[in-house]
């Protein structure tokens, strides 16, 4: 009976042990990294953008990491170089993703910086992207008829026939804010 105590006993402090250089050992690395270069904290519309972009399961059908050479994540044009630590470090949680349904954006704002794109891709994807099967996001925008623009709203140039004769359509603040979070992962 003595011996099957000193045996468990010897586990249970070895699985201690081990448990304690993992947590610890992470938690050293991460007081050790410091943000990559050009990397900031989001700003109040990029955080809602951020957690818009969470609520609605983009990162279901993209990733956030642009892989080492090895993969063909550069030559597609998705970053200049492989993601780092130092690029995640105000990101909690972390939305790397594992899929890619839909191409990476760890820097869609550097390859695409233009908020019409933005805009015009989530309220209808197809028309800037011929084969996309992302669905459109039409809840995040209103439909007013085209003389009633409230002062400081833009419309939205979308293609012939997207929109009812007569009317226009106008981003709302979500729409904004996650475009605002889009633009802002431009990582390089």
């Amino acid at each position: 009976m003595q011996r099957v105590l000193a045996v468990m006993g010897g586990a249970l402090g070895i699985l201690l042990f081990a448990l304690l250089i993992i947590v610890a050992g992470s938690h050293l690395q991460d007081w050790q990294t410091k943000p990559s270069a050009g990397v900031t904290n989001y700003t109040p519309i990029e955080q809602k953008g951020r957690e818009l972009y969470v609520s609605l399961g983009c990162v279901y059908c993209h990733t956030q990491q642009v892989r080492d050479k090895n993969y063909v994540d550069i030559a597609r044009g998705w970053g200049k170089r492989p993601s780092t630590a130092g690029d995640y470090i105000y990101d909690r949680p972390h939305l790397l993703g594992t899929m890619r349904t839909g191409p990476d954006l760890h820097n869609v704002g550097s390859r695409l910086p233009a908020d019409i794109w933005h805009l015009i891709h989530l309220y209808q994807p197809t028309a800037v992207v011929p084969n996309s099967i992302m669905p459109p996001h039409r809840f995040l925008f209103t439909t007013v008829d085209k003389n009633l623009i409230p002062p400081g709203k833009q419309a939205v140039p979308l293609p012939k026939g997207t929109v009812p004769k007569g009317k226009t359509i106008l981003a709302t603040d979500d729409a904004i804010a996650l475009v605002a979070y889009l633009k802002s992962l431009s990582h390089q």
